[in-house]
């Protein structure tokens, strides 16, 4: 790893497996408008930020009194539901600490809500291995490479020199968009459909950061 200084890690299907919990959480919301929401529409938009699935669900950009009201409904109940349920995925635990002991600088860039991903952190008591915690919630969504190249900056290390760990189609392309390396996981999407990162693992504890020479 002598060439990656930092990791950026997404949260939904990296750090944690929320994937249920979103999908619930959408459904009144969107029931409400008069929109069935499907599990295949949740998959086809997961990694996205609010504003591009409701844009995709909808046909058009929400207008921004009815983004508001689904968006805050639906990350609402997303917070309620994290409470007592949020457990750190295999592996995660032990890349942080390995990571931190290394010395590499380490954030979040995550396409939720910054209210979200505190909970999720706190949740989890994992926030002191972070320098940066990126909410991508307000850029432009991935696979716009916003939330990635944001959380580099704040890092102060280059793109080049950053590894992205991502679990979604729309991730791992804002990665490679960045000018990052990525290292994808199959928590939400199979092989094939990450195909464009630079290593796939089903599960962080299959490998441990040293693995990652020469990467």
């Amino acid at each position: 790893m002598t060439s990656i200084q930092a990791v950026l890690w997404d949260l939904d299907g990296v750090i944690t497996d929320t994937g249920e919990l979103h999908f619930q959480s959408w459904l009144p919301p969107l029931a409400e408008i008069g929109l069935t929401y499907t599990r295949e529409m949740f998959k086809a938009t997961f990694g996205m930020n609010n504003a591009g699935i409701l844009t995709m669900l909808l046909g058009h950009p929400p207008e921004p009194e009815l983004f508001t009201a689904i968006s805050n409904r639906k990350e609402q109940l997303f917070r309620d539901s994290v409470r007592g349920h949020a457990q750190a995925l295999p592996g995660v635990r032990e890349w942080l600490a390995q990571l931190q002991s290394a010395g590499l600088r380490q954030a979040i860039a995550s396409s939720a809500p910054q209210a979200n991903i505190d909970a999720l952190v706190d949740e989890l008591g994992l926030r002191a291995y972070f320098g940066a915690i990126v909410s991508g919630f307000a850029l432009p969504g991935k696979p716009d490479p916003a939330v990635f190249l944001k959380a580099a900056e704040l890092l102060q290390v280059l793109p080049e020199n950053c590894l992205v760990i991502e679990d979604a189609v729309p991730g791992v392309q804002a990665a490679k968009r960045a000018g990052m390396r990525c290292l994808a996981v199959t928590t939400t999407n199979p092989r094939e459909a990450l195909a464009q990162a630079d290593k796939i693992v089903d599960r962080l504890d299959q490998m441990m950061p040293g693995d990652l020479t020469g990467f």
